[in-house]
This record gives structure tokens, C-alpha cells and sequence, in this order.
């Protein structure tokens, strides 16, 4: 970072804007051939019914509800990042934010698909909305699927705002850098900025202001999600400890994933200046505590089974760590607390193959962690005569596959049509320049 001018970063970032190479539009065609993929499978799901997928007495909640709340999840450690961190006003975060800003609202809007892939029949998803209608209906508020619709059409609305906001004075930039269309096109959505002193404190004061809404957001959104089973009086969910428990690890899973995308992000367009090893170790470290946290939701989860004498409860936990689910549970044990603790070894937080590698097995654990908690309660129930097993069918498989591709093919196109590291907060850990460095200095600079 002591090497680097205001101009220099200008043209680091800017670079990423070049046209694509044909490694890029490979990649790209293939996240987009897994989408129509998905796309197909759930067409095929709608003509056909939900016959085709696994769901069926007495699991009626599948895989669809495990993305939805890994996705969700996934979400939370970009707010963290962009938001908590800001206001705590850590500097570490500022080449990192914008990344994982635009990974919470691809993710935000990737987990609001599932909830009407899950209903069926999208077509009526009008009657969860809260409106007025000639028929006097209203939607069911004690219904979870209306949590989720408030929850995350807020959380996505307040993201994308703070995401844009942040982006202005980068796009003004990529303004100044460009010609033709492309310039008239990333002016109108600089929204005309022309950095002077009252659009910068506007600007200083409405970022602040999203930081700071968005920040009660982590919490308050992962845990309406948890409430959608903590309502419910099906063992292993009826726990008052599932909204601090799915907030960590929301946190757990997102963080794995910042670091899954800034590693081939800091290699291909050459960033180690400024995503720095400090900064990925910083991330690890943190990562090292969500994983001891959720290690704790874990172990509290089995005493109080074990403590509460409630039979059914203690079967359903102990059905989980040896029953027909067993594999995910231990994988879940395994890759969210006992590979997280490596970090604690320099030697392995500072190895960007270490740091890729675990960071991966710990997103793996995570969804296993939805899948166990979703499916083994209403598969292993109060009454053993409605017991039953859930595996998902390939459609669904298709479709979870089309929402992987979704989410990174809307972070491919990001990258490369916009700015992926936040120039003007970047800068700010720079001294001011003076002419003998700057000699035409631009004020959206």
C-alpha cells in the first residue's frame, strides 16, 4: 500500500474493465448453461407438479429450504464486512467491501427464489403479499413463508442501497476514464456526481446512514429465518438458541465465502498490492471465531436435549449423529469446527491453497448444517409410525445447481462491469497528493 498513488489505483481497478478474454467468456457461458439448466428443471417442475420433486409426508421442507437459509447466510458477512466493520472503522476492510457488498445482494436475490420455487404454484404468490384486495383476503402473518418475504425484501432493498451508494464516486470514475456509449452509460448511473465538497459530505453522511441500518439487519433477518423453525414444536427446533445460532453461523458461511471469491479475484487481475495477505489473514482469524461460537451452538444444542429430559428431543439428537443422516451431520461437525481451527497456525492462514481449500470445506459444512437441521426433526418426529426418509430427486438437484451458477455468474458480470474494489476508500488510506505526483488531478478522484 505504500507504493501505490491515487493513479495508480485508477488503473488497477479500471483494468478490470477491460474486454473480456476468452477464458472469461468460457466460464461465463458455462454459469450460464448451469442457469437454463435450472431454469428447465423448475419449468419442468411447474408443468408437471411437485410430484417431481422428493418432498412427501412427513418432510414436506427439502432442499429448497436448505439453500434458501444457506444463501440467506451467505449474505450476512458481506453486511459484516461493508457495514460492521465500517462503522468500527477498521481499515482493513476498505479493498474488500465492495466485493463482498455485491456478494450479499447477489445472494440476497438468489435465496428470494426459493421461497416461490418451494411454494409450487408461483403464480398465486400474490397472496402472501401484504396489499388490499377485492376479495378481503389477507395473508396469514403467523405464516413463515410472510417472515421471509419481510425479511428479505427489506434486507435486499437496504443492501442494494448501501452497495449503490458506495459506488457512486467509482462510477464517476469509470466515467472520466471512458468514451462513447460507455461514458454516457456510467454517467447516467454516477447519477451526474462531480465530487465537490457537498456531494462528498452527502455522500459521507447517507453511507453512514445504510452502515448503520443494515447493521441491526444481520441480525434481525437470520433470525426471523430461524424463527421459521424455532415456531414450530417438531424436536430440534422448538430452541430459543436458534436465532443466535443461525446469525454465526450465517457469519461462519459468509466469511468462507468472501475469501472462496477474493482469492481468484486477487490472482487473476493481480491485486496482492492491494488485497493484501494481512487482509486474508484477518479474515481467517475471524473465521476462527464464528467457527468456536458455532462449535458452542453445537454443544449446547446436545446438552440441553440431553438436560431437558425430554425424550423425543434426546432421540431425534441422537438419530442425527448415528441415524440415516449421519454422513452430513459429521461432515457438518467436521468442516465447520474441527478444519476452521488450522487457522490458528500462521503456516496455514497465510497459504492462499490452505486458506482456499478449508474456506470451501467450511461452505460444504454449512449447507450440510441446513440440510441436517431441516430434514432429520420432521423425518424423525414425535410419532415413529409417520417416520420417513428424504433425499432430493435430480430435479432439485438441478435446480440448487442453476442457484450456484445464478449467484456466481451475477458476480462474473460484476467483476467485469464494474469497479470490484472501492477505489475512493482505498485511497483514503493513501496520503494526499500533491502535484509532484498528481500533476492532473480529476476531483471525482
Amino acid at each position: 500500500m505504500d507504493t501505490l498513488t491515487y493513479s495508480k489505483i485508477n488503473q488497477d481497478v479500471l483494468r478490470t474493465l477491460d474486454p473480456p478474454d476468452r477464458t472469461y467468456v468460457r466460464l461465463v457461458a458455462v454459469l450460464f448453461a448451469g442457469i437454463v439448466m435450472g431454469a428447465l428443471c423448475w419449468a419442468y417442475q411447474i408443468r408437471t407438479g411437485m410430484g417431481v420433486a422428493g418432498i412427501k409426508h412427513p418432510v414436506a421442507w427439502g432442499v429448497y429450504l436448505v439453500s434458501f437459509v444457506f444463501w440467506v447466510g451467505i449474505a450476512h458477512s458481506g453486511t459484516l464486512i461493508s457495514a460492521i466493520l465500517y462503522l468500527f472503522r477498521a481499515s482493513w476492510r476498505t479493498s474488500i467491501a465492495r466485493s463482498a457488498e455485491a456478494m450479499t445482494v447477489f445472494a440476497v436475490a438468489t435465496a428470494g427464489l426459493f421461497p416461490l420455487i418451494h411454494l409450487g404454484r408461483v403464480w398465486i404468490v400474490y397472496w402472501i403479499l401484504p396489499y388490499p384486495n377485492q376479495r378481503n383476503l389477507w395473508p396469514n402473518f403467523q405464516s413463515p413463508l410472510v417472515f421471509d418475504v419481510i425479511a428479505i425484501s427489506t434486507y435486499l432493498t437496504v443492501s442494494f442501497l448501501f452497495w449503490y451508494t458506495g459506488l457512486l464516486p467509482d462510477l464517476a470514475v469509470v466515467r472520466d476514464n471512458s468514451k462513447g456509449i460507455r461514458r454516457r452509460i456510467y454517467g447516467i448511473l454516477s447519477l451526474g456526481w462531480t465530487g465537490t465538497h457537498i456531494r462528498w459530505r452527502h455522500h459521507g453522511t447517507a453511507y453512514l446512514f445504510f452502515a448503520a441500518l443494515a447493521t441491526p439487519l444481520v441480525v434481525s433477518v437470520h433470525s426471523v429465518v430461524s424463527w421459521d423453525f424455532a415456531l414450530g414444536i417438531v424436536p430440534g427446533w422448538h430452541s430459543t438458541i436458534f436465532a443466535p445460532y443461525f446469525v454465526a453461523g450465517a457469519i461462519h458461511s459468509g466469511l468462507a465465502m468472501v475469501i472462496t471469491l477474493l482469492i481468484p479475484l486477487r490472482h487473476i487481475y493481480r491485486f496482492e498490492h492491494i488485497i493484501t495477505m494481512r487482509i486474508l489473514e484477518n479474515l481467517a482469524k475471524t473465521i476462527i471465531l464464528t467457527g468456536l461460537i458455532v462449535a458452542y451452538a453445537y454443544g449446547v444444542e446436545f446438552f440441553i436435549a440431553w438436560y431437558g429430559g425430554n425424550i423425543v428431543e434426546r432421540d431425534t439428537f441422537i438419530w442425527r449423529a448415528v441415524g440415516y443422516y449421519a454422513p452430513e451431520f459429521w461432515m457438518m461437525i467436521v468442516f465447520n469446527t474441527i478444519v476452521p481451527l488450522a487457522f490458528l497456525f500462521k503456516k496455514y492462514r497465510t497459504s492462499l491453497t490452505s486458506l482456499f481449500v478449508i474456506c470451501i470445506l467450511v461452505n460444504i459444512g454449512m449447507w450440510c448444517e441446513r440440510y441436517v437441521i431441516i430434514l432429520s426433526s420432521v423425518a424423525h418426529e414425535f410419532d415413529p409410525y409417520s417416520w420417513g426418509i428424504y433425499r432430493p430427486t435430480w430435479v432439485e438437484l438441478g435446480i440448487v445447481t442453476g442457484s450456484f451458477c445464478l449467484f456466481f455468474f451475477l458476480f462474473m458480470l460484476f467483476v467485469k462491469f464494474l469497479p470490484s474494489v472501492s477505489i475512493t476508500e482505498v485511497k483514503e488510506a493513501l496520503p494526499p497528493p500533491t502535484r509532484q505526483y498528481e500533476e492532473h488531478p480529476r476531483c471525482s478522484d
